[in-house]
């Protein structure tokens, strides 16, 4: 069904240049969401959330069977600025900026890690990050990598 919404918006997205950041159907308690996360350049805006999800609920109804038989909320909105990195090009824009990473695996004793992106190579991620007040670096191998996201430094 994922594939399918996929495939529904990606041409929506694509008349306005926006970017497929993420689909995902979840359920949430006895509510199941439909959760589209959209992005271009310069950032999303309210009304053109609207404007998506106005023209995939559309196509939504259009399909014959229904591909999602159960009752649904849709929403469509921007990643956020915890933003996943999910595609190649999602790691390399982050390069330089500051990153969560959850690990399949602990490493050091840690499954968590937040820190500054230093490098991302076929195989692994660089992340300098400080452990109380002395800084470390770390190449994390990417198949350890269970999830990655901008991160707000505080």
């Amino acid at each position: 069904m994922v594939q399918t919404v996929t495939d529904l918006v990606v041409p929506i997205l694509d008349s306005k240049h926006f970017e497929l950041v993420e689909v995902e159907f979840v359920k949430e308690g006895k509510s199941w969401f439909l959760r589209v996360f959209i992005d271009k350049e310069e950032g999303i805006d309210i009304e053109e959330c609207a404007w998506v999800s106005e023209m995939l609920s559309e196509k939504l109804d259009s399909i014959d069977p229904d591909p999602i038989p159960q009752a649904y909320f849709l929403e469509i909105s921007s990643p956020g600025a915890e933003r996943p990195l999910k595609k190649e090009k999602d790691y390399e824009k982050a390069v330089g900026s500051f990153v969560h990473l959850s690990l399949y695996q602990a490493v050091d004793g840690e499954k968590q890690y937040e820190g500054i992106l230093d490098a991302v190579e076929a195989e692994t991620l660089t992340l300098t990050y400080r452990i109380k007040t002395r800084t470390k670096t770390q190449t994390f191998e990417r198949k350890n990598i269970a999830k990655a996201r901008l991160a707000i430094q505080f």
